[in-house]
């Protein structure tokens, strides 16, 4: 019968003797022994998706320069390459990636004939090098299936061009604004 008030007597005095009277308190690092920014990223926490995090809709000086438009490429380049082949179905636009594939188009007065285009938006600024174009063709044989034909080496250059002239357009627009 004492055993049963000895047990929890021992273990009180057990635990008391544990916590000394002193407040312990545990503190973890918050970055590397030695650094002295106030943060792991540098001066300013720049977040998940970096310092100006992901912007949709604008509103950012930016965005004035075309380099902007919460897409991942010139905004001026990507509008002109849409407004270029907007006369043919396009298959998939991608503006994170800069990427516009088109779907075959047959033009009205030659339906034995198709093109696709593949065009790749390189660069976040508004440069002469700042757009890439790959032209195919396909005619229709005898037997009616597609075949493959070369496509003339200055189409796609041309298409650039093209398009590099739409994007220097809207940019002057913009600037008239």
């Amino acid at each position: 019968m004492m055993m049963r008030f000895l047990l929890p007597a021992l273990l009180v005095a057990v635990l008391a003797s544990c916590s000394s009277g002193s407040d312990t308190r545990y503190e973890y690092p918050t970055m590397r022994p030695g650094a002295t920014q106030t943060s792991i990223f540098g001066q300013e926490d720049p977040g998940l998706l970096g310092p100006g995090g992901l912007s949709i809709l604008g509103g950012d000086d930016e965005d004035k320069a075309g380099g902007g438009s919460g897409i991942g490429v010139n905004a001026f380049l990507w509008r002109a390459s849409l407004d270029t082949v907007s006369f043919m179905p396009v298959a998939s636009a991608d503006p994170f990636g800069g990427v516009i594939i088109t779907d075959w188009y047959s033009p009205p007065e030659n339906q034995a004939e198709r093109y696709k285009i593949n065009l790749y938006i390189l660069d976040r600024t508004l440069r002469a090098d700042g757009v890439r174009a790959s032209i195919f063709r396909q005619r229709r044989a005898n037997t009616g299936q597609w075949v493959d034909v070369p496509v003339d080496p200055g189409m796609g250059s041309d298409l650039e061009n093209t398009i590099l002239t739409r994007a220097r357009q809207l940019r002057v627009a913009s600037a008239q604004r």
